[in-house]
Order: C-alpha cells, then structure tokens, then sequence
C-alpha cells in the first residue's frame, strides 16, 4: 500500500519524505489556507519535494469553472493531480481532464455506488472519507472492502482506492487489511506507525547491555 501524507506544511513533508517512505501529498482548501502563504508558491515547493502524485483540488464548483482552475493547477508542476469533488459536474470534469491525460482524484467519496461512478468517469483515484462515515455511526472501513469488491468484479476499472480522513494509526493497518491501494494519512499519525512501548523497551534494553561490553563498532 502506498503512503501519502495529507497536509500543506513543506516542512512537514520534507521531514516525511527524507524516509523515502511517502509516494505522494493530497492537499485540499483547508490545508492550503492553514498555511497563510499563497498556493501556488505552496504546491510549487511540495511539488519540489515529492515526486510522487500531489493532489491539488479545485474550488470551482461549477464543470467550466473546474477545467479553468485545473488548468492552472497543472501549470505549477508535473506531477500535480487535479483533486474534484464527487459531484455530476465534478464527474464530468475529471472525465474531460482523464480524456486529455490528466490524473484526477475524486474525493469526498461515501458510498461505493459514487466510487463507481468515478472509476466510470476514469479517475486515477477515488477518496473515501472513513473518519467522516465512522462519525456519523456508519463504517468506513466496511466501504472500502465494497468498494475493493466491486473493482476487483472489473478488470477495467483501473482507479486507486484512497483511503482519506484517517484518524489513528489502527485506521491505517484496517484499510490495508481491507484492499485499500493509498493511505492519505496526517503527519502525527503517519509518525506514530513507527511506536510501539515494547520496541522502546527492547532497544533500551539491547543499548544497556551493549554498553556493558564497553565495546564500539567504529
């Protein structure tokens, strides 16, 4: 499963990134303007870090609108994703832009009936929200494994399950167990996938009895 991080902090990234763990960043308007700096300068820099797919989303909401705003999206750099909502507008316009070889990421995705309208439409990924549905008394995790089960029912549907709106570290090992392709994940939880207490314990242990020895290994 593949790894992005969903934040605008370059800061946050670069760190992420130096692990040569992250595949790719999905940002959206709330992370952007968290950031106080102007977006284009943003993604340009995060573009700069990742090599990977960097969603950016459209704040149009209208199919015109989206095209002209995807338009300069995908003038700041190679890799950009054009990130549209999971609308009849925004359907439409994620299969114009996949049409002309663009990358779209469908997102705000709660039902596997809309996740198979935007694999029709020929998006490269779809977001499921878990943490939303999970709010609301429903289950998230339960939505990607039908989600898994209906594309894997067709061989050409090619979309990317991405799981969006993760909230812990259990979340991230439940999508993978679930068929999920992409984690979209917080820079605090994907940190916390490394801490487990017994592996600080082990090390604290194997460090003290080394030292014991008195010997170096350069």
């Amino acid at each position: 499963m593949k790894f992005f991080v969903d934040t605008a902090d370059v800061a946050e990234i670069k760190e992420l990134a130096e692990t040569g763990l992250l595949d790719g960043v999905t940002t959206n308007p709330t992370l952007i303007s968290k950031t106080g700096r102007p977006f284009k300068e943003v993604l340009t820099e995060i573009c700069a870090t990742v090599d990977g797919p960097i969603s950016a989303e459209v704040a149009a909401t209208d199919y015109d609108g989206m095209l002209a705003e995807a338009k300069v999206l995908l003038g700041i750099a190679k890799n950009i994703v054009i990130k549209a909502p999971m609308t009849w507008d925004g359907l439409r316009a994620c299969r114009a832009l996949s049409n002309d070889g663009h990358k779209v990421n469908v997102t705000l995705c709660f039902s596997a009936n809309q996740a198979l309208l935007a694999a029709k439409a020929g998006a490269t990924f779809v977001s499921p929200f878990i943490g939303r549905l999970d709010d609301i008394g429903a289950d998230g995790v339960e939505l990607i494994r039908e989600i898994r089960t209906i594309y894997d029912n067709f061989d050409h549907l090619k979309t990317e399950i991405l799981a969006a709106s993760i909230r812990s570290p259990v979340n991230v090992k439940e999508v993978a167990m679930a068929g999920a392709d992409v984690a979209t994940i917080p820079p605090e939880v994907l940190k916390g996938l490394v801490k487990h207490p017994l592996t600080d314990i082990g090390l604290q242990r194997f460090l003290a009895d080394w030292q014991k020895t008195g010997q170096k290994i350069t």
